[in-house]
């Protein structure tokens, strides 16, 4: 499924265009039963025309050739100027140019047009606002998608992408305001990104040294999810009030439910406490006595992680335990089948920083070897495809003499 849509996505011009054509052949065929003025002859002659550019259009998007695919609609445009989707094609194609401007324009005059009917302005208004958007022009992008939600509230589509652009500018309270609206109107629950939000929303006045708010909106975000990141936020308002036992319990919580984030709940946690001078040392105290009660979790209490051995493994060289740091790598690395390279890299350092120097040897050529095993020996200079078999036409990105040698035994 995850294929099929970015195929989807990588070939939407081309859906978009051939699409178009099918339009085309529909209105030729409802058009020849009315009374227009035009001959037969003459809508046949147009329709053929029209046909033919869309064809030449979605062939030069197939094969990725953009430039051309723009003058045949530019084309279609100067054949009939009445044909709305030859107008809304060029536009997307335009845009999706990196041609913001011309864009623009092409949809600002379809709004401009007093024969167009309000569905297809309010269309063309979409495209404006995403031309605005891709053009990186913020506020006029902002401006023009509420203008569409003024006219039709019902856009999933327009307000997922007022979230993305408040988002990105780190408006909390905005992208929240809009986060809420796209659940009221959308398909897909919203509940766990909402989380999330409070939560930048309360790490910034937990930045300020504001805990009360911080405390208010973190917990709102438990109310939608107990997301990841409202758990860590939770642990630092134990650390800064001295709830050490507390903070012991969620740590432990969450290194059940989630041993891959081990190493990333204690960076975040090192970002400290931006308070007052006495509060910084007291959330530093009760972060040190956080870490020794990690360090003293047995590790057959919690599912095998790399990101906890390594964890551990920092605090105790940090500590200058380099003891204690060789015991538990050696003991992972011994009971676990499926050890990352990073903690073999970090073993064979300690091997070196605590002079054992015949195991480090043994330990370095197992490790290199294994590495030289795990290669191959030509892969593709241009999509990095590996192989052992010589290649002379890339079996990945089909290109002649693109193959490379790894000077391999």
């Amino acid at each position: 499924m995850e294929f099929y849509w970015s195929w989807v996505q990588g070939h939407l011009l081309t859906i978009f265009s051939v699409s178009v054509t099918s339009i085309l052949i529909y209105h030729y065929l409802m058009e020849r039963g009315t009374g227009l003025r035009l001959s037969k002859r003459y809508r046949g002659s147009i329709f053929e025309a029209q046909s033919k550019i869309f064809l030449n259009a979605s062939q030069y998007l197939i094969s990725g050739n953009k430039d051309l695919a723009i003058r045949e609609f530019l084309n279609a445009v100067d054949l009939n100027r009445e044909t709305l989707e030859t107008y809304f094609a060029l536009g997307e194609l335009f845009r999706s140019n990196g041609e913001i401007e011309k864009a623009i324009s092409i949809h600002r005059s379809l709004i401009a047009k007093e024969t167009v009917k309000e569905s297809m302005r309010l269309r063309a208004l979409k495209e404006l606002a995403k031309d605005f958007d891709k053009g990186g022009f913020v506020d006029k992008a902002i401006e023009t998608y509420q203008d569409v939600l003024k006219i039709n509230r019902d856009q999933e589509e327009v307000v997922l992408s007022l979230c993305k652009i408040y988002e990105d500018l780190e408006d909390w309270e905005q992208a929240y305001n809009y986060r809420i609206t796209l659940s009221k109107i959308g398909r897909k629950s919203q509940s766990e990104t909402i989380s999330h939000i409070l939560v930048q929303k309360a790490k910034s006045y937990f930045e300020k040294g504001d805990v009360i708010k911080c405390d208010e909106d973190l917990e709102e975000a438990f109310r939608h999810a107990p997301s990841v990141s409202a758990k860590i936020l939770r642990l630092k308002l134990y650390l800064t009030r001295g709830q050490v036992d507390l903070a012991k319990s969620l740590l432990f919580e969450l290194l059940q439910e989630n041993p891959v984030y081990a190493s990333f709940i204690f960076v975040s946690l090192e970002e400290g406490f931006k308070g007052k001078s006495f509060e910084k040392n007291h959330y530093q105290e009760c972060m040190n006595l956080l870490r020794e009660f990690f360090l003293k979790i047995k590790d057959k209490d919690l599912a095998p992680s790399p990101s906890i051995i390594l964890s551990k493994v920092r605090f105790f060289k940090e500590k200058n335990q380099l003891g204690n740091a060789y015991r538990v790598l050696k003991d992972s690395l011994k009971n676990n089948e499926n050890n990352s390279q990073v903690m073999k890299i970090e073993y064979i350092k300690l091997l070196m920083s605590l002079g054992k120097y015949d195991e480090f040897t043994e330990e370095a050529t197992n490790f290199l070897e294994g590495l030289e095993q795990s290669l191959t020996r030509h892969y593709c200079k241009l999509c990095g495809y590996n192989s052992d078999d010589i290649f002379w036409r890339c079996p990945q990105c089909h290109e002649w003499e693109t193959i490379q040698f790894r000077w391999k035994i």
